[in-house]
């Protein structure tokens, strides 16, 4: 584990570009109206090609560009933007690029932080262009939920156990939840050391989900902040990039749940596990 240190009560914004063309400007024009308080962004690139992210922080005084030497995934990203930080930045924002802040949504989550001194992570609530709420607080996964989730989900959309993983039918309310969106996180740094951060073996796809977890474990809270309000307008660095990104999803899967069920007895249920995921990303790849 980390060393504990102590930190100051700045802010920064670490968000991972990977060619994300328009969408990085207007993430960074209304990120402006979201605090009022001054923010250092960092912007992790993954061997963007675009020039996008090279360009932002060239013409702006508090945007700096950080290459990761190559593509190391969300997490890895995001690790590598947060270590560029001074100790005097105790708050930091792990945000994707394809997002606009609602006024005052930043102050928002730092106003509950006051209200949540052992919350680890904050997330706002987050719409889609459509004006519907994604489900971004939702229970830890579970082999139950998950396999019921996983088979039905595409053919049975409101079945039951899509809608306790999704937490459907959950007042929309300030609450700790299992786990939150990583598209946007408010993280206590002090927290965010004490699990070492992203597990950096998740490319793309759980390390959210992973994070969550393990916050918990060490006694930290994962808090949903309904009143700061974002929206996800949709990645351009993402697109055409479907087949992958299912294959991805699912490896992805399979990790977080071996993890859980590690050791000789558990084998027969990973290898299960393994068949499943595999059998079900050859059919959605397809």
């Amino acid at each position: 584990m980390t060393d504990a240190r102590t930190y100051g009560d700045e802010v920064a914004v670490v968000t991972v570009t990977y060619s994300p063309g328009e969408t990085l400007e207007q993430f960074l024009d209304t990120l402006t109206k979201a605090t009022e308080r001054p923010v250092r962004v960092i912007l992790a690139d993954n061997t963007s090609t675009d020039g996008v992210p090279e360009r932002a922080a060239a013409e702006r005084a508090n945007v700096d560009f950080v290459p990761t030497g190559g593509n190391l995934g969300y997490g890895g990203a995001a690790n590598r933007g947060v270590a560029e930080l001074g100790d005097e930045f105790g708050w930091v924002v792990v945000a994707n690029p394809d997002l606009e802040w609602q006024p005052g949504s930043l102050d928002e989550l730092l106003d509950a932080a006051k209200r949540w001194p052992r919350g680890g992570s904050f997330g706002p609530l987050i719409k889609e262009p459509t004006g519907e709420i994604y489900p971004s607080a939702r229970l830890l996964p579970s082999i139950g939920r998950g396999a019921g989730h996983a088979v039905f989900a595409k053919i049975w959309p409101k079945n039951p156990w899509s809608r306790a993983y999704h937490q459907s039918e959950t007042t929309i309310t300030e609450r700790p939840a299992g786990w939150l969106s990583g598209s946007c996180l408010l993280l206590r740094r002090e927290a965010f050391d004490s699990i070492d951060g992203f597990d950096p073996r998740y490319f793309m796809y759980f390390e959210d989900v992973d994070l969550g977890d393990r916050l918990g474990k060490k006694g930290w809270l994962n808090v949903y902040v309904p009143s700061a309000e974002i929206m996800h307008i949709g990645g351009h660095s993402t697109a055409g990039a479907s087949k992958r990104m299912l294959v991805e999803h699912h490896r992805s899967a399979y990790r977080y749940l071996a993890d859980r069920y590690p050791g000789p007895a558990w084998a027969p249920l990973r290898l299960a596990l393994r068949a499943a995921l595999t059998a079900r990303a050859r059919i959605a790849t397809r």
